[in-house]
């Protein structure tokens, strides 16, 4: 349901028992799961559609993924049975291969969920890293599944140590050792080929945005193992059919919507929160406020007069520095459908990687303001696996290219770098594919700062598996209750964020209801 305008879009002054800040896929899901507990519960949204940058948008006569079209982890979760999402309309076709992954020199390899599918497809091409897969596989299945299974409850010592002790500990070895170390050092000591070591970088640290030789990023490491314990699928038009589906699952509890509107600050009544005031001047109150945006603009930009316990939290967050955006996504609409250099059909996303010691020379590349000449990309073609989403007669076609900087030397006012990165993936493709793009648009993180309010094109994720989750300088990121009473974070920054997930969304939710005695 939408509740009554004000102007510029603002719901007069009213009270609701929970207000959750923000509908990316982590704020549907919290605010759905108040709604279903019976609270009477507000989303806002400053955007004029939900989904964030898990949503789709209408392009070329097609619909374009905002982000990546591949989910993993969401359908690890609950999540789709406890909203009962297949009933507001989500459907997922599964990918199998999962993923196909190349060097820039070199042949392509297939990922199944299936491992002796996966073997054989590295018997024909990499043969010698057989046996290196297979002892990989040995350590690294059960910390993914162990990684997996913590994420579906708010992280604590208790809860993390029964489910370890009903794994009987298999993956605890794994999952503490590796967290310690650097993604690139795991991959040497499994793997010979670049290869095998690259495309799990690209998944893994790049996509975080940082260098896999950085002590600490081994549990990137497990990107491979993760596509055998869970199915990748794509949501049957689109990926934003997913928040679509949370959006009807909300409503449908009773939910009220609120878009257009904008939050200029949260304010307190004595040690807890009051509410919200929007932009125009209108406020909102409620005695749960739940926000599913960036912590740094929740804690810095919006609190306001903050009780005396919670001072120190604000001056925590004013001395953490904002990052930069790193991540960049052509959309195009072709006239025939992609192939590889080698005829083969692009369904699966096919990762193109660099070696690990390009990987780590482009993250310093970074820094100054450059992209690789050959980057790590994600390539898709969605409507070869769901036709629905382009054009009569023509093709969907995405590429996302990773380490390409927020402050690039000389700006992006230009498609100059964008151009270049199709010409490189051209070299990769059937020959003449990039002429028959029909029209395409690239996402950069200036774009992506002004369109979807991520300060610097960022989108904070929370880095680090459920250890991290024990000993985290920020505990509010994990346990996400803030020293504001009433006051609770949530979303990509939270324990487990990281893509489209939404175990934060449901954690933040299950707590919040624990306190008010719903559960």
């Amino acid at each position: 349901m939408t509740g009554p305008l004000g102007h510029n879009g603002c719901v007069p002054t009213t009270d609701y028992d929970a207000m959750v800040i923000g509908a990316g896929h982590n704020g549907l899901v919290c605010a759905a799961y108040l709604a279903r507990a019976g609270l009477r519960t507000l989303l806002v949204e400053a955007r004029s559609s939900v989904g964030g940058t898990a949503s789709s948008e209408s392009f070329g006569g097609g619909r374009v993924n905002v982000c990546n079209c591949d989910h993993l982890t969401f359908r690890t979760t609950p999540i789709i049975d406890e909203l009962g999402l297949a009933e507001h309309g989500l459907r997922y076709v599964d990918l199998d291969p999962a993923q196909r992954n190349m060097p820039w020199d070199g042949l392509a390899w297939s990922s199944f969920y299936d491992v002796e599918g996966t073997v054989d497809s590295l018997a024909h091409t990499y043969p010698t890293e057989v046996d290196n897969y297979r002892r990989y596989l040995a350590a690294a299945i059960p910390a993914s599944k162990m990684v997996l299974d913590n994420a579906n409850d708010p992280p604590s010592l208790t809860t993390i140590g029964k489910k370890v002790w009903a794994r009987r500990g298999k993956g605890a070895v794994t999952l503490l050792r590796w967290s310690r170390r650097s993604a690139a050092d795991i991959m040497r000591e499994y793997f010979t080929t670049e290869a095998l070591r690259g495309p799990a970088m690209v998944t893994g640290p790049m996509v975080w945005g940082v260098s896999p030789e950085l002590a600490g990023t081994g549990l990137g490491a497990l990107t491979y193992a993760m596509r055998h314990v869970a199915h990748v699928g794509r949501p049957i038009g689109g990926s934003g059919m997913l928040p679509e589906s949370l959006r009807r699952a909300f409503e449908a509890a009773g939910g009220t919507l609120q878009l257009n509107t904008k939050v200029a600050h949260l304010t307190c009544e004595g040690e807890s929160i009051r509410g919200m005031v929007c932009t125009d001047g209108t406020e909102v109150t409620a005695g749960i406020v739940v926000s599913a945006c960036n912590p740094h603009d929740t804690f810095v930009a919006w609190l306001k007069d903050p009780p005396a316990q919670a001072r120190p939290l604000v001056d925590r967050w004013r001395s953490i520095p904002q990052d930069d955006g790193y991540e960049s996504k052509i959309d195009a609409i072709a006239d025939r459908p992609p192939e590889l250099s080698d005829g083969s059909a692009i369904g699966a996303t096919v990762v193109i990687s660099p070696s690990l010691a390009e990987i780590d020379r482009g993250h310093a590349l970074m820094q100054r303001g450059e992209v690789l000449d050959r980057p790590g990309m994600l390539v898709n073609s969605p409507s070869q696996v769901d036709p629905t989403v382009a054009p009569q007669g023509r093709h969907v076609f995405s590429l996302e290219v990773l380490y390409t900087p927020y402050a690039l030397t000389g700006g992006w006012a230009d498609d100059r770098e964008p151009r270049r990165w199709l010409d490189r993936v051209g070299t990769q493709l059937q020959p003449g594919f990039v002429d028959s793009l029909v029209e395409w648009r690239a996402m950069t993180p200036d774009r992506y700062e002004r369109e979807f309010h991520l300060p610097h094109g960022h989108a904070t994720s929370f880095a680090g598996g459920p250890l991290a989750a024990l000993h985290n300088k920020n505990p509010e990121l994990t346990r996400y209750e803030t020293a504001v009473k009433g006051l609770y974070i949530t979303g990509a920054a939270t324990f487990p964020g990281a893509g489209i997930w939404g175990a934060s969304g449901r954690n933040a939710a299950l707590r919040i209801l624990q306190g008010v005695g719903a559960t």
